[in-house]
């Protein structure tokens, strides 16, 4: 329908709109913005009015609306469904590109013709789709399909799972689930289901009395207490001992648990989020995850794409990471290596490029790190690689080999020897501290 016949929006209407607490902009059915509310002044344009231009121009900086150039236009998908419609959008702002969920409601005129247009946007702030210093960083199709269900996900109170291979990022991306709910005020708890021996689970998490048990001089509180009114972040759930679980649903079923050594049933306000690099619905065929439990936490499941299907987000992340790592030195990167990175295809992910970029910085000596420099950090990564599969049958991601009598002997005999914590053991023998607690239940040495 041609402006011209649109009439202009009713004082009432523009009234409403000024109101709103966050930003708003009213456009009509040529894209063409006709009024904008303070909140979106103030956020996205505080030195230019915007009105009269298209909202396409203005958020994208494109010469055709978002559908002809390649994103998904909420208002080309209301024209169809005749209902409002949300996206997420990487948006130009005054502090540079950002993420923002967008949700677009049509007004009808008397005639029941689609007329206006209102569109709320909220920033998604823990994603950014240039270098930043920290958070959730990305412009590929994947990352954004995965940023889409955090920013439905997050205003609910559903339990998230978070699927992925070691090193996508899953601690963040739990992080950018609390941030984007009402909860997001309150405290983030972490608990590291992998390298909780299963003596000390139950009571690190729902808290034990006086005497519980040995050791026990006083009452605590545990990890659940700590998040009440917030979130509890459960990583590598598919650790949790089986004794636990039965525990873990009540708490999710109810709202309430018993601290260790305790009658009392105390209730707790929490949202739940997990996460897992294992086949939960193997564990469970193996008898070693509750089938109930596991459909209690993937509520909402969301797959963490790894890195080797974003490889656009690499120079991305290289700059960021080099910002991050360079200190003093003002790195960059030749182009011929940033090519080698964006090819390698990263077993251990965000993580292993961290590290990739890391040994590069060291071996070399200006300024530029060069492709050979990459190509050695590469070199050595490998050299490690095969030195971790021997030890372990495989990456994290396959299946893995029980312990051989020889290294359950080297194990055994680094564990009479060494007098100190458990972290320092791993590191002494050039493992992780969950690598290393995993053999330690494999040989039933759980303290």
């Amino acid at each position: 329908m041609p402006a011209m016949h649109n009439p202009a929006p009713s004082p009432e209407l523009l009234a409403f709109l000024e109101g709103l607490p966050e930003p708003h902009i009213l456009f009509d059915a040529q894209y063409r913005i006709v009024a904008a509310n303070a909140a979106y002044r103030r956020q996205f344009s505080p030195k230019a009015s915007v009105v009269g231009r298209t909202c396409y121009a203005v958020s994208h900086q494109f010469d055709v609306p978002c559908d002809q150039a390649g994103e998904s236009c909420p208002l080309a998908r209301a024209r169809l469904s005749g209902q409002r419609e949300r996206v997420m959008h990487l948006h130009h702002t005054p502090q540079g590109e950002a993420y923002v969920n967008i949700e677009l409601v049509p007004l009808r005129d008397a005639k029941g013709r689609q007329v206006w247009f209102i569109e709320k946007m909220e920033p998604l702030r823990v994603a950014r789709g240039e270098p930043a210093a920290q958070g959730l960083i990305g412009r590929s199709r994947a990352f954004r399909d995965m940023l889409e269900l955090v920013a439905r996900v997050g205003p609910s109170e559903a339990s998230v799972l978070l699927l992925g291979e070691s090193g996508t990022g899953k601690e963040l991306v739990a992080r950018a689930v609390h941030e984007a709910s009402p909860r997001a005020s309150r405290p983030l708890v972490v608990v590291d289901c992998a390298s909780l021996p299963e003596t000390l689970f139950e009571s690190e998490v729902f808290g034990h009395e006086k005497g519980a048990f040995t050791g026990a001089h006083a009452a605590k509180a545990g990890l659940v207490e700590a998040a009440a009114g917030g979130t509890l972040f459960l990583d590598e759930v598919g650790d949790i001992p089986l004794a636990v679980q039965v525990k873990l649903l009540r708490l999710l079923e109810s709202g309430t648990y018993r601290r260790v050594g305790s009658t009392e049933l105390r209730r707790t306000d929490l949202r739940l989020v997990s996460a897992t690099h294992r086949d939960l619905q193997a564990l469970i065929a193996q008898g070693r995850f509750r089938q109930d439990l596991f459909y209690r936490l993937s509520t909402f499941p969301i797959a963490l794409p790894p890195l080797r299907d974003r490889s656009e987000d690499v120079p991305l992340l290289v700059e960021s990471l080099l910002s991050r790592l360079g200190g003093e030195r003002q790195l960059s990167l030749a182009p011929a290596a940033l090519r080698r990175l964006m090819r390698h295809a990263y077993p251990g992910n965000v993580r292993e490029l961290r590290n990739v970029l890391e040994r590069a910085m060291l071996l070399c000596d200006g300024e530029l790190i060069t492709a050979a420099c990459v190509d050695r950090a590469l070199a050595l990564g490998a050299a490690q690689g095969s030195a971790l599969a021997s030890r372990e049958g495989a990456w994290p991601t396959a299946p893995r080999a029980p312990l051989h009598d020889a290294e359950q002997q080297a194990l055994r005999a680094a564990l009479a020897a060494h007098h100190g914590s458990r972290r320092e053991l791993a590191s002494r023998l050039g493992i992780s501290p969950r690598t290393l607690y995993r053999k330690l239940r494999e040989l039933d040495i759980e303290r």
